[in-house]
């Protein structure tokens, strides 16, 4: 008896557990993913037009990216109080405007709206800083395939949640309100205790790479599914037995990964603590890290630069010899270390600290760039299909939402080689992905048959490969100790680079194209003084047809992709001295 409670005990603080709870928190937090599913029914209820109905999707998409006090309580709160405070602005913010919907509530304005959908969104945040910040410290050795597959789960949300709202077949749309009011707030409260930084062994075990190999290959089949099910569901009639079933599936899909914190903790014999090469405890490392920060500041401004071009194993060697001397001479007397100013990278900095850095910029707009891009096509894809020629735009939908899944799963496992097998600096990862951008936005620029299915693919991949990319690589360059604020700030580039790019650059060019065609086809369409006209029209919006709507803004997209991998080229070169610290040693 007790040994079986040992063995559970195990199991409750095994670090694998708290990973597996982190996803499937995931994998329903991306409720802004849904937006598009409810906002018709919004729109219907309460007589809103396109205009009052964009302003709605504006509060959502800050209320997805302002961060700020999700970061700012994960250092305050323990994380289950973070993930408790995101649960209630879910349930009440969403909640309302079921409530509102249904007519079981008086009306809002429009402002008031507005706000609810931020506060609902928002809840959001506080899921996602929640896992990233437990699971990164819990697998610190392995953080490109843990946030990889983490966002990853997160861009999945919305086909979960849309495939679970099919089966119980409710019989209204503001019905799917409810649900993401509800089913996200419940799962949450029900892991919230598992989401946290376990005590013990973080480093590398044996058994991790079989583990995320394990994991990796669920997440393949779980999209290879999805897609089949989404695409079966969208061309076929399908009977309601039938999409149960499916649901069934995804549910069994999803709880498979329990089974890894089992096997370790239940099948695998205990290893003898000796054995265990603990990490050592915040306390401890804080009382030794003054000298050493300093030592380690004196050898950076005394080696010989051609160290630096040295093997790996004989730049160790050196470093070590010369931090030796120092200390020798700095107990004598000989020398006076200086005191520096602040952290060096792959230090923990705090977000002002991090804001005074170049390196933190060039992230920060790379990912503007980059990510602002892909999510210009994300929100003009139906758009952009229907001036094509194609009629069932959820296809596209559906299937960029697979290939954001797999370019975060894919971003996180191969910038991940990159560090570890290469100990080449992880940003060279999003160079890639942004080139790929710039290909896709090319093959939307064309509109050759066919360019709709490999310009979301290549999109897709890029745009995912982001969000795996960049926390790793923060938290690698900026620390740990305040990961949730560094995390958040950085998602403001999102939001920012999707207002410029479709607020501003694609409506208006789409706006002129359909006027030059309706002028062409003798119609006076009824236009207002401002750029956003055709988005906003009341009457009788303008409609664009062929690849000439889209064509100059996919170019100037492709163009910016092009400059977003010149930055994190520049950020490669800055910080190769960096990564060759943090990873040249588990090379030699």
């Amino acid at each position: 008896m007790g040994r079986l409670k040992e063995r559970f005990q195990a199991f409750v603080n095994n670090r694998w557990l708290v990973f597996v709870a982190a996803m499937w928190i995931q994998s329903c937090a991306g409720v802004g993913y849904i937006f598009g599913s409810i906002s018709p029914v919004i729109k219907s209820s309460l007589n809103y037009n396109q205009r009052q109905l964009s302003k709605l999707g504006v509060a959502k998409d800050l209320g997805d990216s302002v961060g700020f006090l999700a970061g700012s309580l994960s250092e305050i709160l323990p994380l289950w109080g973070a993930l408790l405070v995101g649960a209630l602005q879910n349930l009440v913010g969403y909640g309302w405007v079921w409530l509102i919907v249904t007519g079981r509530a008086p009306v809002l304005p429009l402002w008031a709206m507005c706000v609810l959908i931020f506060v609902g969104n928002n809840g959001e945040t506080y899921f996602n800083t929640a896992a990233l910040v437990s699971c990164v410290q819990n697998f610190p050795k392995s953080r490109g395939p843990v946030v990889g597959i983490l966002k990853g789960f997160a861009g999945l949300s919305c086909a979960i949640l849309t495939q679970i709202y099919t089966m119980i077949n409710f019989p209204n749309q503001a019905s799917l309100i409810f649900m993401v009011a509800v089913g996200p707030a419940m799962v949450v409260i029900a892991l919230m205790f598992i989401i946290r930084p376990v005590g013990g062994h973080r480093q590398v075990r044996p058994s991790d790479g079989l583990s995320f190999t394990f994991i990796y290959s669920m997440c393949l089949l779980l999209a290879a599914y999805l897609m089949g099910v989404m695409l079966l569901e969208d061309l076929v009639s399908v009977r309601h037995t039938l999409v149960t079933i499916f649901t069934v599936i995804l549910f069994f899909l999803l709880f498979i990964p329990i089974v890894i914190p089992i096997v370790l903790s239940f099948c695998e014999e205990p290893r003898d603590p000796a054995e265990e090469v603990l990490l050592p405890k915040p306390e401890q490392q804080q009382a030794g890290k003054s000298e050493n920060e300093v030592i380690f500041s004196e050898v950076e401004d005394e080696k010989p630069k051609e160290v630096d071009s040295l093997p790996a194993s004989e730049r160790q060697k050196r470093i070590a010899q010369l931090q030796a001397k120092l200390f020798q001479a700095a107990a004598e007397g000989a020398v006076r270390v200086k005191r520096r100013r602040g952290p060096h990278r792959g230090e923990d900095f705090t977000l002002m600290q991090a804001l005074i850095k170049a390196d933190f910029w060039l992230i920060f707009f790379s990912l503007l760039l980059g990510s602002g891009s892909g999510l210009t096509v994300i929100d003009n894809l139906g758009q952009m299909s229907q001036s094509l020629g194609y009629d069932n735009t959820h296809i596209f939908v559906s299937m960029i939402s697979i290939w954001n899944f797999l370019g975060r799963v894919g971003g996180g496992y191969f910038s991940e080689i990159i560090v570890r097998d290469y100990a080449y600096p992880r940003p060279v990862a999003m160079t890639v992905a942004q080139l790929v951008m710039a290909v896709g936005h090319i093959f939307f620029a064309m509109g050759w048959p066919g360019a709709m299915y490999i310009g979301t693919l290549l999109i897709g991949l890029g745009y995912g490969a982001h969000w795996a990319i960049v926390p790793a690589a923060a938290s690698e360059l900026f620390g740990l100790k305040k990961f949730g604020a560094l995390y958040n700030f950085l998602t403001l580039a999102n939001p920012a680079g999707s207002l410029v790019f479709s607020g501003v650059i694609a409506s208006s060019i789409y706006d002129r194209e359909a006027d030059k065609q309706a002028h062409q086809h003798h119609i006076q369409p009824q236009i207002s003084g401002s750029s956003f006209s055709g988005m906003f029209a009341q009457d009788e919006p303008l409609k664009c047809e062929g690849s000439i709507c889209f064509f100059l803004t996919s170019m100037i997209l492709s163009g910016f992709c092009v400059i977003a991998a010149v930055l994190s080229m520049i950020l490669v070169y800055r910080t190769k001295i960096v990564y060759a610290h943090l990873y040249g040693k588990s090379r030699t």
